[in-house]
């Protein structure tokens, strides 16, 4: 299998348009046209990485982080990016990253943290806004099925967890060819009454331009009658964090021990307890100070994060434990979430979680 055809597998699964925009997602280096030797999982693509992928003749790195990030002006070695990707090109392995089309995705990042501490009654904690659309396309009455299959083909009527999802209503339309027009129905210049259906779809903006070609294939007219437009609903199946119940609450230093449990971390820097119980919890793998907010107005009761600064300590106005259990530790689930994914899609070829703990913090203690 070439490394072209690997990825429009893994974009049926990870939805790299889904990723934020200041993100750099997706195939970062290597030739889509190599043929894939194996793949190897990790978090980040560091250079000790690559050496692991040549001994094990694995080709294509799928990792978390992008290990390029913010644009390279030159590729000399000269610091740690470079060195990682200079190695890649020189070994021909490919590099491909998720990050946070991986965050956003709703069984992704913050799904397994909700998992691990046994959340239930989860939800999205900042749903992605400015994201939906609606097409109204107007269709003779014995070309709707037709249309509504296409569309529903390229991703039009997705919605949660059903699929197909559309409206319509039956009415009458008219249009009049002009001299030059080449009509389905009707003669030029004399006005045409057509049985039409009028077809209601919603769908995720990035999909808008495979929507519209599919639409204009099937549909039998000259010039469709179409409308699209912007939705202010939130996506509830798509964004950044997550937030979810215990079934029985429990008090701050017994809901620290849990963390500390579950996540293997020797120090949790946290705001200072409430003495109030531990409920509902928001969870925000990563960076996530941004999300302190949105989990304070879920009313969350404590919030799990990584690179917390001393100020944002204080935003929790003692309505909400906030937690700071580290970078890398809040998404160390990533690189067995990702070997999951991929030995379900590939399972005939050699997938190879990474052995290289790539996390920068350490601790003295």
């Amino acid at each position: 299998m070439k490394l072209n055809e690997v990825i429009l597998e893994l974009e049926q699964r990870f939805e790299i348009p889904q990723a934020e925009d200041f993100d750099n997602v997706g195939l970062l280096c290597g030739n889509p046209d190599r043929e894939i030797t194996g793949i190897l999982v990790c978090h980040d693509a560091l250079e000790s990485v690559v050496d692991e992928a040549v001994a094990k003749n694995h080709n294509l790195i799928v990792c978390f982080h992008p290990i390029i990030f913010s644009g390279l002006k030159s590729l000399t070695g000269k610091n740690y990016v470079e060195r990682a990707v200079l190695k890649a090109i020189e070994n021909k392995i490919a590099i491909y990253a998720v990050h946070t089309s991986f965050d956003n995705d709703y069984f992704g990042v913050n799904y397994r943290i909700c998992e691990e501490l046994g959340l239930k009654n989860q939800q999205i904690l900042m749903p992605k806004k400015d994201n939906l659309k609606q097409l109204v396309v107007y269709v003779p009455k014995d070309f709707s099925e037709k249309v509504k299959t296409a569309l529903f083909a390229a991703g039009a009527g997705n919605v949660g967890f059903y699929d197909e999802c559309s409206f319509t209503v039956s009415g009458s339309g008219t249009f009049r060819p002009l001299p030059g027009s080449d009509p389905f129905q009707g003669e030029e210049c004399i006005r045409e009454y057509a049985e039409e259906e009028m077809l209601y779809f919603i769908f995720e903006k990035y999909k808008q331009r495979n929507i519209i070609n599919a639409m204009k294939a099937a549909h039998p007219y000259e010039e469709v009658a179409y409308q699209i437009y912007s939705l202010n609903n939130e996506n509830q199946y798509s964004g950044l964090g997550r937030f979810g119940d215990f079934e029985k609450e429990m008090d701050e230093p017994e809901f620290l021990a849990l963390v500390k449990e579950k996540f293997n971390l020797k120090v949790i820097r946290h705001s200072p307890l409430n003495g109030k119980p531990v409920k509902r919890v928001g969870v925000l793998g990563g960076s996530g100070a941004g999300g302190i907010k949105a989990a304070i107005s879920k009313k969350c009761d404590a919030y799990l994060t990584g690179d917390i600064k001393y100020h944002d300590f204080f935003l929790s106005e003692s309505n909400m434990l906030i937690c700071d259990i580290g970078h890398y530790e809040s998404e160390q689930f990533v690189v067995q979430q990702l070997f999951e994914i991929l030995s379900e899609k590939f399972p005939k070829f050699a997938i190879s979680k990474t052995e290289e703990n790539t996390n920068p913090v350490n601790y003295f203690l």
